[in-house]
């Protein structure tokens, strides 16, 4: 159901994820020239494709799963997938990140709020998990006493 803890675990999963999309990583006092990512001064997702399509793909799929309430094994599984989505798009922001850090120089870095939208989105996408599969318990406990 729709007023289920899962289902706003998954909302909170996706906004943290598409809140990722209009959040900067990270931001310099000044734009960096010959730097990939700090050219505008500030790495956010729009620095990189890869980052783009997994956020974006993380969040859709947490958002399809909150309508897929009766059907939990699937709900489960797109949960998963959404998992490993912004899991993969952590990994490769951090990768991207350390590999242009040489170019930075000795430029001041401030940490931005979409470094930590992701990492939130995975916290809430393991707690809808968790709920969605104590459901699925609790729904076979009761067909067992039938």
């Amino acid at each position: 159901m729709l007023q289920r803890i899962q289902s706003i675990f998954l909302a909170l999963a996706a906004a943290a994820s598409f809140g990722a999309l209009g959040l900067p990583f990270a931001t310099t006092g000044q734009a960096v020239q010959g730097s990939a990512i700090f050219a505008d001064g500030a790495y956010s997702v729009q620095d990189q494709i890869v980052l783009l399509v997994l956020f974006a793909v993380g969040g859709a799929l947490a958002l399809a799963g909150i309508f897929l309430f009766r059907n939990r094994n699937t709900q489960m599984r797109l949960s998963i997938f959404a998992f490993i989505a912004n899991l993969i798009g952590i990994i490769f922001g951090i990768l991207f990140f350390m590999q242009n850090s040489s170019d930075i120089g000795d430029s001041a870095i401030q940490d931005g709020l979409g470094a930590y939208l992701p990492a939130g989105a995975l916290l809430f996408l393991l707690l809808a998990y968790r709920f969605i599969n104590k459901d699925e318990k609790l729904v076979r406990s009761m067909d067992r006493l039938r």
